[in-house]
């Protein structure tokens, strides 16, 4: 029997009560454009939502979007609810307005990667196809 892999895919959500998704959408379409299967949640998505999609879309990666400043807690909450349902295997990568000394912070909780203004869309979807497993390059 011959199986055919399927395309990566990648949650992209924006959590907590910011309202500002251009840069999660500007995202989310490089992924696309790029051949790469993408699950945009939207607005105001909680944690646990996060997760749950991820999870019931057998999503490789979850980029969060986060410019309200809850970026330590957001991160912090998704990761903890992967490991508990057995789950950190997923890899979580974001961007947004996110100070520079927040990064390493972020890196030694699980975050794989923090895009910060300005990064070029070609250079995310390079660090998704290469870091992010379970997808087949386009």
């Amino acid at each position: 029997m011959t199986t055919t892999p399927h395309p990566l895919r990648i949650l992209v959500a924006k959590p907590g009560l910011d309202g500002h998704d251009r840069g999660a959408k500007v995202i989310a379409r490089a992924l696309r454009d790029a051949g790469i299967e993408v699950i945009y949640t939207g607005l105001h998505q909680s944690p646990e939502q996060i997760v749950e999609a991820t999870l019931q879309e057998d999503a490789a990666g979850i980029g969060l979007s986060v410019l309200s400043g809850a970026h330590l807690t957001l991160f912090a909450k998704v990761i903890e609810l992967l490991e508990q349902r057995d789950a950190a295997d997923i890899t979580v990568f974001g961007g947004g307005i996110i100070p520079e000394a927040d990064i390493a912070p972020l890196e030694r909780m699980g975050v794989a990667r923090v895009f910060t203004p300005g990064t070029a869309t070609h250079d995310v979807v390079d660090w998704v196809r290469a870091y992010v497993g379970g997808g087949v390059p386009a």
